[in-house]
């Protein structure tokens, strides 16, 4: 099995303050990995890191052969890496319709409006509507479908379920399997342990800035309770 995008040694901060000490981390080919950890231990800044929001003070982030340290955003978006951000970060004063089509990349055979408006049939109903004019869990959809136009080749979900109510949550995991069983790769930072096992193929846990675990689904399975002291479960 080959990984799509390595991580390695990479060490990253904001202004003195040292958030990540040496992080690796591997994401195979069309599976589904998962990092995990308590907030404020360095998911979302190496989520940032990997999408050029934020340079690393040394380290590789490698998509095949390319090291994407230094790379601006728009770069990392172009070579195949697709975030829903935590906050979703939609745009509030364009329509559904535009938020979509503002940073789609087509490909043959891959995402488009319409296949998106079909996978969230809310967004269909609303798709006039201004970003802000959207619920919490509506505007959650637009941003996966957002970031699905760009065809990723990695699809990375900062904390895409947290807050919301239990059917749109149930949908965004519905389309997640789905998404999985047509092999994209994922990377997915949540913390609802139950759906992550049941998509999940490899996990990494960080802690203050490090990864104090890693291993696939049946070494997690069977490690769990002790994992899970990093993870306050």
């Amino acid at each position: 099995m080959s990984d799509l995008l390595t991580i390695r040694d990479l060490h990253a901060g904001y202004g003195r303050s040292e958030v990540l000490f040496g992080v690796n981390l591997a994401i195979p080919a069309g599976k589904v990995t998962t990092l995990m950890g308590r907030n404020g231990m360095g998911k979302t800044t190496t989520v940032r890191c990997m999408m050029g929001l934020l340079r690393p003070r040394a380290g590789e982030i490698r998509l095949g052969g390319t090291n994407l340290v230094g790379a601006p955003p728009y770069r990392v978006a172009r070579a195949g890496l697709g975030l829903v951000p935590e906050g979703r970060q939609i745009f509030p004063s364009l329509t559904v319709i535009e938020n979509l089509r503002a940073t789609a990349r087509p490909r043959a055979g891959g995402w488009t409006e319409a296949k998106v408006l079909d996978a969230f049939p809310r967004l269909a109903e609303r798709r006039n509507n201004l970003g802000f004019q959207l619920s919490g869990g509506e505007q959650q959809m637009l941003a996966t479908g957002r970031a699905l136009m760009t065809n990723p080749d990695l699809l990375i979900l900062d904390e895409a379920t947290e807050g919301l109510a239990p059917l749109i949550r149930a949908e965004i995991w519905a389309l997640l399997g789905r998404l999985k069983a047509e092999g994209l790769t994922i990377l997915l930072i949540d913390k609802n342990i139950e759906e992550l096992s049941r998509i999940s193929d490899h996990y990494h846990v960080i802690e203050k800035g490090e990864i104090v675990w890693q291993g696939d689904a049946r070494a997690f399975a069977a490690e769990r309770e002790s994992v899970s002291r990093y993870l306050h479960l």
